[in-house]
């Protein structure tokens, strides 16, 4: 049986827009959507690779599934592929603005100082739009983070990939890049930012399209 499963963005929570609005179109059509907490309870240890086995825990007893990811949950997704007990299983990957690339463009926001303070500190308070609130994350994150190179994701998984060309957060040239190379990727390039909160409905539509999903 074809599972979905969702995973949320970086600092966000299974209630943000993009999921909660998914998971509605999808009940609509009588399919539940999966949408597990990423945080599990304790964001400051929150890593790259914890995600990674999370999902891969929840995928371990489903046949197929088709993933879609949001920003961190799309780098999540897209390395969840490259396991070789787990890329049978997967139907179709989604990845709505993918933080392809992350640190590269996370890192220099913080500034030199701000870095060397999270180094010497050993945790940083980054604004969690989920508990809407400051909360302590762990320097541990960077240090996950940089064991995993881009260039890596091979997995030819019949991919869509949605992106605002006005995100600001991981600019779509990160998306374009990664499609260029890829031939089963199909990058559609939309107008709004990183929250992708002014096109859901364009959203939906490219989703259905892409899994063949009639009304």
């Amino acid at each position: 049986m074809l599972k979905y499963l969702y995973l949320h963005g970086f600092a966000s929570s299974p209630q943000s827009s993009k999921a909660q609005y998914l998971r509605s179109q999808f009940q609509s059509l009588g399919i539940d959507l999966h949408i597990p907490d990423l945080n599990q309870a304790n964001f400051t240890h929150l890593t790259l690779t914890r995600q990674i086995q999370q999902a891969s825990k929840i995928m371990e007893p489903w046949e197929q599934v088709v993933l879609i990811g949001s920003s961190f949950g799309s780098l999540t997704a897209a390395w969840l592929t490259q396991h070789p007990d787990l890329y049978p299983k997967i139907n179709r990957l989604i990845l709505l603005a993918p933080a392809f690339r992350f640190l590269d463009h996370w890192l220099p926001k913080l500034g030199p100082d701000q870095l060397r303070h999270w180094q010497t500190e050993g945790v940083l308070e980054v604004y969690h739009y989920g508990h809407k609130a400051a909360l302590p994350l762990n320097y541990q994150f960077i240090i996950d983070a940089q064991k995993y190179n881009d260039d890596h994701l091979q997995t030819p998984i019949t991919t869509l990939i949605l992106h605002g060309r006005q995100d600001d957060v991981i600019p779509i040239q990160a998306s374009r890049d990664y499609a260029e190379t890829r031939p089963w990727t199909r990058l559609i390039e939309l107008e709004g930012d990183h929250s992708l909160g002014n096109v859901q409905p364009e959203i939906w539509q490219a989703v259905r399209d892409f899994l063949e999903i009639s009304v």
